[in-house]
């Protein structure tokens, strides 16, 4: 994009006021819907439900529009879009809980729309605090102890309903630090590799055409190999593992852009995955479902060993259901799945009542926003940023992937949380991070872009009174200017004159 159709492209926070008012409405408009087909009346908490949603709009945009105003304008909107929908149908499912009370689901939508407000919040104090993002570079060995402690607390705590230990519980309250592990290590590999990438990308060995890794440069890929390991045998959270050991092998190809740390990776992965699922008592179960999820129907003796859940083949059941277009929302049966809401399985409500038109919506909503983020990646000038972006898109992409891949039954189940849908106050928040983040990169990306001179860029009025306040705008973009060498100092003749070395050179 040249300079001129930068300076009259459409004002980005006017687009983003707009297309926070258009999630807004389809928000509201589907909580409306879901009570007028399920009870026949407008919801009782339509007022205060719109009411949250339009503050849940407002305060960011409002912040981005002070603190980041050259921001990516689709991040907040799709970000708020996706939460409304989780709200939508969490609410749907505790409508159908409430009328089943031999079910024993306790109602989740409530609590769902306290974390969202709670998640926005710390979304907003995070852009209001960080005015730099390399200031997280600073600390990143730090951050990955703190990771690596919040990985591992989980394994000193029960395992949860279903199998895996991934919380904390301190009195009545719960932490899942899985969701906050992925961003720090995200800010940790983008910074180590900030710093590394060139020792990382030394030449190796050519073997059977491919060029591996020096063997030195392996201990990085394989302490990460050992720790993803660790997490999957003594907490038995094949997602988490999934989702650490992919981020580090993306990031890693991102910096160095070596074919050869992804197959080595990949392996490594295979190998792991192959080992823990066959001595894994709780992993070989999730296999076997993904195997056989129709064998639970049979009877007991004639099941395969291990295959004790029902989850995968209800799941199936639903989609299949669903069709094309859906049931339509609220005249589905979601709550045969009895967790549907506090899981991955909420996915299933999406294809059983929107059906597979709203799945491929839902999917491409988390595909648009990865984008952005790797479109903030590439955009972005300091390393650190563009590893950073990277980094936390594929965190995304790579937990949407777990989930759904699971639930449809492309891969074994992993139990993790649907971003921004599923129940969990942990998620919520730590995506909503992920979005400050995301947006604060992009605002430092597109103030390097501008042209001096451009309106609110480095030269315009706006630009001269944030200068001072905002590191990026003291940055010029590296313009391309022909440095040609004077006329020579003529002498007598024509020649150069002077006494020294580059003189001498000059006559002759």
């Amino acid at each position: 994009m040249t300079f001129a159709a930068l300076a009259q492209a459409p004002n980005r926070r006017r687009t983003e006021m707009w297309l926070l008012a258009f999630a807004m409405l389809i928000t509201v408009f589907g909580y409306t819907y879901t009570g007028l087909s399920m009870t026949g009346r407008l919801p009782d908490g339509l007022p205060g439900f719109a009411a949250a949603m339009f503050f849940m709009a407002l305060v960011p945009h409002l912040v981005v529009r002070r603190f980041a105003p050259r921001a990516d304008p689709l991040i907040l909107p799709l970000a708020t879009l996706l939460s409304g929908i989780g709200l939508v149908l969490l609410n749907r499912l505790d409508i159908t809980y409430a009328a089943k009370p031999s079910l024993h689901m306790t109602p989740a939508a409530g609590g769902q729309l306290v974390w969202t407000v709670i998640g926005v919040a710390v979304c907003t104090a995070t852009l209001m605090l960080l005015r730099d993002h390399r200031f997280l570079q600073r600390y990143i060995y730090l951050t990955m102890a703190v990771a690596l402690v919040l990985l591992m607390a989980p394994a000193f705590f029960t395992a949860d309903t279903y199998g895996a230990k991934r919380w904390i519980f301190v009195g009545p309250l719960s932490l899942q630090p899985g969701e906050f592990v992925k961003i720090m290590i995200a800010v940790f590999f983008a910074g180590y590799l900030t710093l590394n990438r060139d020792a990382l990308a030394l030449t190796g060995r050519r073997v059977m055409g491919v060029q591996l890794p020096p063997g030195r440069q392996l201990g990085p890929i394989f302490t990460i190999w050992v720790i993803s390991l660790l997490v999957l045998v003594f907490e038995r959270d094949l997602g988490t593992s999934l989702i650490f050991f992919g981020l580090f092998v993306i990031t890693l190809y991102m910096a160095t852009e070596r074919t050869s740390w992804v197959l080595c990776g990949l392996a490594m992965a295979v190998v792991g995955a192959a080992v823990v699922g066959m001595t894994e008592p709780h992993v070989k179960g999730r296999v076997m479902a993904w195997l056989h999820p129709m064998d639970i129907f049979l009877p007991e003796k004639e099941r395969p060993p291990g295959l004790i859940s029902d989850q995968a083949a209800q799941a199936l059941f639903s989609f299949g259901s669903g069709g094309i277009s859906g049931t339509g929302l609220g005249q589905g049966h979601p709550e045969l799945i009895g967790f549907a809401g506090n899981s991955d399985f909420i996915l299933t409500t999406v294809g059983e009542e929107l059906g597979l038109a709203g799945v491929m919506a839902v999917l491409l909503l988390y595909v648009l926003l990865a984008q952005r983020g790797l479109r903030v990646g590439l955009t972005a000038r300091d390393p650190f940023g563009k590893l950073l972006a990277v980094g936390l898109a594929s965190a995304l992409l790579l937990q949407v992937f777990v989930v759904s891949g699971g639930v449809t039954g492309l891969i074994p189940l992993t139990g993790k949380a649907l971003p921004f849908l599923a129940k969990g106050g942990s998620s919520l928040v730590a995506n909503w991070v992920m979005v400050a983040l995301l947006i604060r990169i992009s605002d430092s990306a597109q103030r390097r872009r501008e042209p001096v001179g451009m309106p609110g860029g480095r030269g315009g009025a706006r630009g001269r009174r944030t200068r001072a306040a905002d590191p990026d705008a003291t940055q010029a973009t590296p313009r391309v200017v022909a440095a040609l060498p004077g006329p020579a100092a003529q002498g007598g003749g024509g020649r150069a004159r002077g006494h020294g070395r580059r003189a001498r050179r000059a006559r002759g």
